[in-house]
């Protein structure tokens, strides 16, 4: 992430800023074993350094829990890593022991339910600092796009710029007449409801054919 990068993203509207930068762990030590090249502090200089440069920018990340070696205290590193930088996107996976992958000669010390409870635990997490997130968009007017019907025919799903398809939460359009609106539509949006990660809003140029909270209702 260099500064020509960074002033790209900042100064071209084109340019969308969003980053997915797969940290993998917050513990040091965890990070050593893993081969991986920054350590705790190097990262949060690093995500300083973007949200200074770009401001606005949608972060997202990826962490894997279980590693061989991984303690307990491991694990509370990267949870106060997670609560300290508030990921506006966090995936969480567990360590699958590979042949072939050089962490093959490390014991897999870590029992596959205890993987799995400490990937519940940082989801959990994410899904609580998300969810207080989402209650500060109610009531911004923002520019959605539009990506095509939701489950229901009356809804349409769309995301904002900080929300990638398909691996992101979505926006979901009410109160509108979704034949009006193809996919790919850049649309000024309400937003009047938050889940825990997608949102809900409207048009503001509401489309004919819709009363007001009907749609909002079937969700």
């Amino acid at each position: 992430m260099d500064e020509e990068t960074l002033a790209a993203m900042a100064e071209c509207e084109k340019v969308c800023k969003y980053i997915d930068l797969p940290l993998q762990h917050a513990s040091d030590a965890v990070l050593r074993r893993m081969k991986r090249p920054g350590t705790r502090q190097t990262y949060d200089r690093l995500l300083d350094r973007i949200r200074e440069r770009v401001p606005g920018v949608a972060l997202r990340t990826t962490f894997i829990v279980g590693f061989p070696g991984e303690t307990g205290e491991d694990v509370d590193a990267l949870a106060d890593f997670v609560r300290t930088q508030r990921f506006d996107h966090v995936g969480v996976f567990t360590y699958s022991h590979e042949e072939g992958t050089s962490a093959f000669g490390f014991d897999d010390d870590v029992p596959t339910a205890e993987k799995a409870a400490r990937k519940r635990r940082i989801m959990s997490l994410q899904k609580q600092l998300i969810k207080a997130r989402n209650r500060g968009w109610v009531g911004q007017h923002v520019q959605a796009i539009v990506d095509g019907p939701a489950d229901h025919e009356l809804v349409l799903r769309a995301r904002l710029a900080g929300q990638a398809p398909d691996i992101d939460a979505s926006v979901y359009l009410t109160d509108c007449d979704p034949s009006s609106y193809r996919a790919g539509d850049l649309v000024t949006v309400e937003i009047v409801g938050a889940r825990e990660y997608d949102l809900i809003a409207r048009p503001i140029d509401s489309g004919p054919g819709m009363s007001e909270g009907s749609a909002a209702e079937m969700l």
